[in-house]
């Protein structure tokens, strides 16, 4: 385990059914566990990851972490790291589950092939967001192609759909259930054996995702934290130190994706 830590800088992306941060500092990020799948990148070397609050630290150069898995990473000594989400419910992320089974997998770079430096590269050189998108939901989908996909309830995917259009709102679980048609209890039931978590967990991990497309887009934390739904600042890092391992303010958004943002469209040609 390495002891230096650095500032990150980098950029954060959401998709349908996931997203990324991608960037270059860090370091120890503390145990803690989140509802998506995840799967942690560090180039060219230098990687560590820890299962459990107590574990073996694994040197590699991926890993693949399942969903609610308590783990730590170790990013000091890498040139650069990256972080998909992969949010259970989706295809992808049912073949991920069924191909770790609950335990968190080692990846070798034979395992992740040039897909990593593709990523770079759009990352770095490309430097757009559809670039990072896709050349990362090629990674998730190469990983998981080994298990035949499995679809989900429709009603889970239209209620993620209502809950993704309104992640500022404070939604019911009531009015959840009445937009797919099912009682409260029946509703409950579903969403919890298809996303692992109950709606109201859930919700707050659409909030968190919110928050960071704000910060790309130069929003201060309280005006993010606000327009995403939390309380306030206090309450936004309480729950991402819980989520992610650490504050939002260790993390800076300032990659070549939000420095572009940022840049008024006239300037750039």
């Amino acid at each position: 385990m390495s002891g230096k830590q650095t500032r990150y800088e980098g950029d954060f992306i959401a998709w349908t059914g996931g997203g990324l941060f991608i960037g270059r500092g860090g370091g120890l990020v503390a145990p803690h566990a989140h509802y998506a799948i995840q799967l942690v990148i560090g180039a060219p070397s230098g990687l560590q990851v820890q299962s459990g609050r107590r574990g073996q630290w694994a040197p590699c150069d991926g890993a693949l972490v399942p969903s609610r898995a308590v783990h730590s990473i170790d990013v000091a000594s890498c040139d650069w790291s990256a972080v998909v989400f992969i949010e259970p419910e989706t295809p992808e992320g049912r073949a991920l589950s069924a191909r770790l089974g609950g335990q968190i997998e080692f990846l070798g770079g034979d395992e992740l092939g040039s897909l990593v430096g593709k990523l770079e590269r759009a990352w770095r050189v490309t430097g757009t967001t559809g670039a990072v998108q896709s050349a990362a939901q090629e990674l998730v989908s190469s990983l998981s192609r080994t298990v035949p996909h499995v679809p989900s309830d429709p009603r889970v995917l239209q209620a993620i759909d209502y809950i993704r259009a309104r992640s500022g709102d404070t939604l019911t679980l009531e009015e959840v259930a009445g937009v797919v048609h099912l009682s409260p209890s029946r509703f409950r039931h579903i969403f919890v054996e298809e996303t692992g978590m109950p709606l109201r967990t859930y919700q707050l991990w659409r909030r968190l995702l919110r928050v960071w497309e704000f910060l790309m887009q130069g929003d201060s934390l309280a005006s993010a934290a606000h327009a995403a739904g939390f309380a306030d600042s206090a309450h936004l890092s309480r729950t991402c130190r819980t989520m992610f391992g650490l504050a939002p303010s260790a993390m800076q958004m300032k990659g070549p994706l939000s420095e572009r943002l940022r840049v008024p469209s006239h300037y750039l040609g």
